[in-house]
């Protein structure tokens, strides 16, 4: 039960289609930030509150600059995932989200609109080098982040999970130093500055820990959910 007043906001990498499952099953019903902030959506009506693609050209060139360096990429339009054929790596991704995937070719032929987000998927030490090679180039052009070791996220320059809580703070009236963000990867560190108390569980990346006021068990040992046990059992 929340208690009156409070809010609890899902903020993830997903698409919305992949997320909006789990957020019926909870009885999450307030607005979600997803694609690390680039779509805010409504769970009851599926309506995008806010949504910053990237530009078409941009992402152009971010597809060519990610399959000549030999990456699957992904990308996202219309809450929908589309790739260049059914690779490997395609039917991974789409198993663990839980999603479906079209294939359509040559994705710079296809792409007729602005994504919402790409993503390059591969060996975590591999994007590492790619994300060196990228941060430079689309500096100011895109927001690069990883969202697990083997996802590299490319997204609009003003998109990250901080920017999108703060529109949602901003619409149901809450603030910063009243807001409580647990995280653990890299995209995170974003929502983790925005919060006015940051939470990392034990197993997150360097950067989350070092961002932390509290460090919590791991997701192996559903740290979060002792947080928000503790939380609910210190109410009067």
């Amino acid at each position: 039960m929340r208690e009156a007043g409070a809010h609890v906001i899902v903020v993830t990498g997903r698409m919305f289609s992949s997320v909006r499952p789990y957020l019926e099953q909870a009885g999450l019903d307030e607005p979600v930030v997803c694609y690390q902030g680039a779509v805010v959506a409504d769970p009851a009506s599926g309506a995008f509150l806010r949504h910053v693609p990237i530009p078409r050209e941009t992402a152009l060139e971010a597809i060519d600059a990610v399959v000549d360096a030999g990456f699957h990429v992904n990308c996202y339009v219309d809450d929908t995932l589309y790739v260049a054929e059914m690779t490997e790596e395609a039917r991974r991704y789409a198993g663990f989200q839980h999603i479906e995937v079209h294939a359509v070719g040559d994705l710079r032929a296809w792409l007729h609109a602005d994504p919402t987000k790409l993503v390059a998927v591969g060996d975590p030490a591999a994007l590492d080098e790619l994300e060196a090679r990228l941060e430079p180039r689309f500096r100011g052009k895109l927001y690069i982040s990883k969202s697990l070791p083997y996802f590299l996220e490319l997204a609009h320059p003003e998109v990250s999970k901080g920017a999108g809580l703060e529109f949602v703070a901003e619409r149901l009236g809450f603030r910063p130093e009243e807001t409580v963000a647990c995280g653990d990867g890299e995209n995170d560190r974003e929502l983790l500055d925005w919060a006015g108390f940051a939470v990392a569980v034990a197993n997150a990346h360097e950067d989350i820990l070092a961002r932390a006021d509290l460090v919590v068990p791991p997701v192996t040992e559903e740290g979060v959910a002792a947080l928000f046990e503790a939380y609910l059992d210190s109410l009067p």
